[in-house]
């Protein structure tokens, strides 16, 4: 089997109005940067899907669909595949004696095309041995994966909205965004009007918070309203681990820290910095990180960039594979963007995304989501 040619598509698949953020908050919509959908081909007749993250140039999509013309898939090594399609050795996969890839991409790879190429790979070799996606990641540890709802920053009456499509869903909880300058108590308050106090809230400010105090103040007068805040992530500067292990000291609610390398993990584990993690990457180093997380006996959750269906069937199957990864997750493109550009997206069961067990990612391109999508 030889990998032959590339199909890339570029589209752009704008969010449903009031779904993401309320428009007072909208500087610009993260919706309008591109993304890519990739359709790979081998000689034989197989094939594999992709999807790239937003805004990334379409050159690197085509540089790395041409560095992997010839090469036989079922040659690779699964659990290897960011040192083989870091290096793309042919004779060895760049994985011999002297080649210390172990320690070069401790981290993931740097190719910014790479994750669109890895689900692609694993979306293949599913359908070639006709194995979902999570079995090459060692194997799913459940059939069904916790999702939280999801709304950007809001107002009062936008929060209110989209909780009463949330309860409707059967979501227990919901993540939103927010900043020292929103008005977090009323939309807090909006949400547990509609849901109840049991209403998980995870609350993110995107490190907006300079200073310990006010992230502490933050938290303290929430908890004392009777609300569930379910964790406080990224409130400030990440790399300020005192202030993160001075915040979780307190008790007042679980700090949480969204990571995306083995070293940062490391380190906040270290410091005693973190109650939860919220882990992305790709599909291998988000389940590598996730085992140094489940090592410290820390639960995490998968985090989303708002993507569209194919990403987000990578990400479902990632999470199952992971042991800790219990909490709500981020599968939010279904509700946030006008199409998912599959032909049958997730299944969400009353606050969890089912995973499948068709071969490879488990779904299929909307050639007609995708046409309408389409951009020159």
């Amino acid at each position: 089997m030889k990998i032959t040619t590339t199909e890339i598509w570029t589209v752009v698949v704008p969010t449903i109005p009031g779904r993401a953020s309320s428009e007072v908050y909208t500087r610009h919509d993260f919706s309008e940067l591109p993304k890519h959908i990739i359709r790979m081909h081998t000689d034989d007749g197989y094939y594999g899907i992709g999807e790239s993250p937003r805004g990334m140039a379409v050159e690197q999509i085509r540089a790395m669909a041409k560095r992997l013309e010839g090469l036989d898939p079922l040659r690779m090594i699964p659990q290897e595949l960011p040192a083989q399609l870091g290096s793309l050795d042919r004779d060895n996969g760049g994985l011999g004696p002297d080649d210390r890839w172990w320690e070069r991409d401790a981290a993931g790879p740097t190719d910014p095309a790479y994750s669109t190429f890895e689900m692609a790979i694993f979306d293949l070799l599913g359908r070639y041995y006709g194995k979902p996606a999570h079995w090459f990641l060692g194997g799913a540890v459940r059939d069904r994966v916790l999702a939280d709802y999801w709304i950007g920053m809001q107002t009062p009456d936008d929060a209110r909205k989209n909780t009463y499509l949330a309860v409707q869903r059967g979501f227990r909880g919901m993540k939103l965004k927010h900043t020292a300058n929103t008005p977090i108590y009323e939309v807090c308050e909006a949400i547990w009007d509609v849901a109840g106090h049991d209403f998980a809230l995870t609350l993110d400010p995107n490190q907006r918070f300079w200073r310990y105090t006010e992230a502490l103040q933050v938290a303290t007068s929430l908890v004392r309203t009777g609300g569930k805040v379910a964790s406080f992530e990224d409130p400030m500067p990440t790399w300020n681990l005192d202030a993160y292990r001075m915040l979780r000291k307190k008790g007042v609610v679980p700090v949480c820290l969204m990571l995306g390398d083995p070293a940062s993990i490391i380190n906040a584990i270290k410091a005693e910095a973190v109650d939860h993690f919220n882990l992305g990457g790709n599909m291998i180093q988000f389940v590598r990180n996730a085992a140094i997380a489940h090592a410290a006996g820390i639960p995490c959750w998968h985090g989303s960039g708002n993507d569209c269906g194919i990403q987000e069937f990578a990400n479902l199957h990632a999470a199952a594979s992971a042991r800790n990864c219990v909490l709500g997750s981020d599968f939010v493109g279904s509700w946030t963007r006008e199409d998912d550009l599959v032909i049958e997206g997730l299944q969400f069961d009353e606050g969890y995304v089912v995973v499948p067990d068709r071969p490879g990612l488990g779904c299929e391109l909307d050639m007609d989501a995708i046409e309408n999508h389409r951009v020159q």
